[in-house]
């Protein structure tokens, strides 16, 4: 009782406040951008990172929200958790609750009047905090925290040693929530083929853009290595990373025994690493809000606005996988806002799950990733990638930046799915010049530059020229079958394997001097009754 009472008095004073606010701004200035009650702000920022001694010490992933949210409250200085509207509990995957935003709330002792499971999607924290901005510049009066956190180390170390974990008891899996975007369409040959993991299908965008590029396969893989050793860097120096070593350009790219061949052309240190115990928290209100509660104002970061653009979600049916038309709108917009000109960002974080994601960002961009760091946080190998949840992590480093440096701006960019979703944002510890835009939607443009997909022949039989590949690799090292997206005469499209057996083959995609991207060869149903390829005319 004496929380709820102590809130209506903080809200009636603040709503007191509003008009005269906004009556000085507006005198000041004649501008009603100024107008604070209308103006959102990242508030505070928190992290943890669970490293138990033992199993039965670890902690499940509501608790490792409850501590980032907590975190945020020291960050802030003030207690704010009361003040929390709306708690948007970003999709996680390493345990089973029925309700865990419910059970999170019940834990920190707060009742919003709005509690989301939100969706899965590398791209959800800066949506969330994204859409919470347009609430407060829409007039709203919104206090809003975006948290995420997942346990996965814990649990795989549970499940390869037996052990029982000492946690909420795992809802059954007809009662557990349904996150949204937990799935996308896949194509029936897809499925077929067993291609649905992100680690098979970002390599198709990887390989493709290096033919595009001009790249032979080791000048794209030593690109990605260097860019890699640049997160590793960032990480090293962050106390929320995961792993904290900064390996060199060279042995990223090498395959040895700890660094095994994932999917071609990827190597297990150029893939988003999953096991790991890290949550993080955002919390957005206004302006006007912040400087009731007595926030310090050097530490809160203005958000000046960004963008959202999605791909098809089957990644058959998109136009190519050179680019993505999705990515390149919400990129483009992202430097409209900062002014026109990519080189205003000091800072940077541009969404890592696989090599090919940033360097395709900074293509767009206009940026060669030498004069600032693509990362604030060490992305999402080395840093840590918590499924959904990187891009909180990325927010929380991001507002340690920009405070340690008054006057900068930077980007967040985050990517979910397989190259389906994108999402920006610009933020600075100044405020824009102008009003952030309630609208942030480039869908028309990225449509409108995307080209027609060609159809999907199912069944076809005949002359077939590589569009892209990738090869699957077993814990061995050893490949146990190449994957082919190719091009039919009249331009259909076709996704068939190549056989390991098939030495003429596999020589050809696993060459390092020559891509296989443009070879034609013969498709054809294989003996379990599968579409495959062959280099050979004779099938």
């Amino acid at each position: 009782m004496f929380r709820a009472r102590r809130n209506r008095e903080r809200l009636g004073g603040l709503r007191r406040g509003r008009d005269a606010n906004t009556m000085l701004m507006n005198a000041e200035t004649g501008m009603a951008l100024t107008d604070p009650n209308r103006t959102p702000v990242i508030a505070a920022v928190g992290e943890h990172v669970d490293r138990p001694a033992s199993l039965d010490q670890s902690l499940e992933p509501v608790a490792l929200m409850e501590k980032a949210l907590l975190a945020c409250e020291a960050d802030a200085g003030v207690r704010i958790l009361d003040q929390v509207g709306l708690l948007s509990l970003i999709g996680l995957v390493s345990w089973r609750y029925a309700d865990p935003v419910r059970l999170l709330a019940e834990r920190l002792g707060i009742a919003p009047a709005e509690r989301v499971n939100a969706s899965m999607g590398g791209e959800t924290p800066v949506r969330l905090v994204h859409e919470a901005a347009v609430r407060i510049a829409r007039g709203e009066d919104l206090v809003a925290a975006v948290v995420g956190g997942e346990s996965t180390s814990s649990v795989s170390h549970a499940m390869k040693s037996g052990a029982s974990l000492p946690w909420t008891p795992p809802a059954a899996r007809e009662d557990a929530v349904r996150f949204p975007s937990s799935r996308f369409a896949m194509s029936p040959v897809a499925k077929q083929l067993g291609v649905m993991d992100p680690a098979q299908i970002y390599p198709f965008y990887e390989v493709a853009t290096q033919a595009a590029w001009g790249q032979t396969p080791a000048e794209g893989v030593r690109e990605s290595a260097e860019l890699w050793a640049r997160y590793a860097a960032v990480a090293k120096d962050n106390p929320s990373a995961w792993i904290r070593k900064s390996p060199s350009a060279d042995v990223i790219a090498t395959p040895s025994p700890d660094n095994r061949l994932i999917n071609w052309p990827y190597p297990k240190l150029m893939v988003a690493n999953p096991s790991v115990n890290q949550s993080a928290a955002v919390i957005v209100m206004s302006l006007a809000r912040a400087r009731y509660l007595g926030i310090a104002e050097d530490t809160l970061i203005h958000i000046w606005g960004g963008a959202n653009a999605v791909e098809p979600e089957d990644y058959l049916h998109r136009d190519r996988y050179d680019r993505s038309t999705a990515q390149a709108a919400v990129l483009e917009k992202a430097v409209e806002i900062a002014g026109g000109d990519a080189e205003r960002f000091d800072h940077m974080e541009l969404y890592s799950c696989f090599p090919v994601v940033p360097k395709m960002a900074l293509r767009i961009l206009k940026m060669d990733g030498d004069r600032i760091a693509p990362t604030v946080a060490g992305g999402l190998t080395f840093f840590g990638g918590p499924l959904n949840n990187y891009m909180s992590h990325a927010i929380a480093a991001m507002v340690r930046a920009l405070r340690a440096h008054p006057g900068d701006l930077g980007l967040l960019y985050g990517q979910g799915g397989y190259v389906n979703k994108h999402h920006t944002l610009v933020v600075s510890t100044v405020q824009a010049d102008a009003p952030m835009a309630t609208d942030y939607s480039v869908q028309t443009a990225a449509d409108a530059a995307r080209g027609a997909a060609p159809p999907l022949r199912e069944g076809y039989v005949g002359p077939a020229t590589i569009e892209t590949f990738t090869i699957k690799y077993a814990r061995d090292g050893s490949a146990t079958e190449g994957i082919v997206i190719a091009r039919t005469p009249d331009g259909g499209r076709i996704m068939a394997r190549a056989h390991a057996n098939d030495a003429t083959t596999m020589a050809l995609l696993t060459s390092t001097e020559r891509s296989a991207v443009g070879v034609t060869g013969h498709a054809f149903m294989d003996a379990d009754g599968a579409p495959a390829w062959s280099a050979s005319q004779a099938g």
